[in-house]
């Protein structure tokens, strides 16, 4: 099978375009012939070591934890699924060996869900990682009806969800972001705010009472959140787990087939939309990370495996 392979830790130098034996499925399993993966920056961030201690890698490695295609192989009475079937997924595992850079990869039915037939493919596969993300997050907050919820860096990947997600629960949304991502902060449906000096009295003119909950994805900002209004325990960051020592919570995204399931009905119902910013091919994966190190995409970045 076509993958992007490295053989050691590394930058984007190491992604090597490669012919790669395909993963075998397991007791349990499902072979899944991917259409589209997404850039997430654990990808990059894996592929330097920088996670080796929480997540190692059996080399050589193929990246990615994003998955969305068609069920190639798979025994029903096990998973619940039947070759053909359109699905999508978040395929974290304790070691990092065969992830979704590749045309082949294999899922446990934990791990993954029906595609919704109004979910395109490139959204399908920019979902998963970021949208559990954020609603993991969200809930570990309580986020409902009638709280006003601060977003940092509401234009990222996580952040884009993570606003329309708080919205559909009848929640009100304030999002940092820079001046240029405004509008788009505005099409998602939150309040945007300017980062830098004066945050907090932008805050204040649009919750002049205080938030009620903050969700940080963009690192460092627990403090000013509880200066804002918040608990401590209404915090949560997806960025820094020392949150924890202060009262906050914290959230690494784990696999879960439920969530995957409420994300799809919120793209059905045409609550949750998904900003793609860049579609690259496979052999461009390198590129893709470059850009997403670059730390200024907004929304997510695609690769079209097949």
């Amino acid at each position: 099978m076509k993958a992007m392979v490295m053989h050691r830790y590394g930058g984007p130098e190491q992604l090597e375009s490669a012919d790669h034996p395909a993963p075998v499925r397991g007791p349990g399993e499902v072979l899944i012939r991917l259409k589209t993966t997404s850039v997430n920056p654990v990808d990059w961030k894996v592929g330097a070591g920088h996670l080796d201690a929480a997540i190692p890698g059996d080399f050589p490695i193929i990246p990615g934890w994003d998955a969305a295609g068609q069920v190639a192989e798979a025994d029903p009475a096990d998973t619940g699924f039947t070759v053909g079937d359109e699905v999508f997924g978040y395929l974290r595992r304790p070691v990092v060996k065969w992830g979704t850079y590749a045309q082949y990869t294999v899922a446990e039915p934990s791990m993954i869900a029906a595609k919704p037939p109004t979910l395109e493919w490139d959204a399908a596969g920019a979902l998963p990682l970021v949208g559990l993300t954020a609603l993991q997050a969200l809930d570990a907050v309580g986020v409902g009806t009638g709280d006003t919820v601060l977003v940092h860096a509401a234009a990222g990947g996580v952040g884009s969800i993570a606003v329309q997600v708080a919205l559909a629960r009848g929640a009100q949304v304030i999002g940092t972001a820079s001046q240029g991502h405004h509008d788009h902060v505005r099409t998602l449906g939150a309040e945007p705010v300017e980062y830098g000096d004066g945050l907090e009295d932008r805050i204040e003119a649009f919750a002049p009472d205080g938030i009620d909950a903050a969700l940080d994805a963009a690192g460092g900002q627990f403090e000013l959140s509880v200066r804002a209004g918040a608990e401590p325990s209404r915090v949560v960051s997806i960025i820094d787990r020392s949150v924890r020592d202060d009262g906050g919570r914290w959230v690494f995204v784990e696999p879960d087939a439920d969530g995957l399931r409420a994300l799809a009905a919120l793209t059905e119902s045409g609550q949750v939309d998904v900003p793609v910013s860049a579609v690259y091919r496979l052999d461009q994966a390198a590129e893709a990370w470059r850009a997403s190190r670059s730390g200024h995409t907004r929304g997510k970045l695609v690769i079209r495996v097949d």
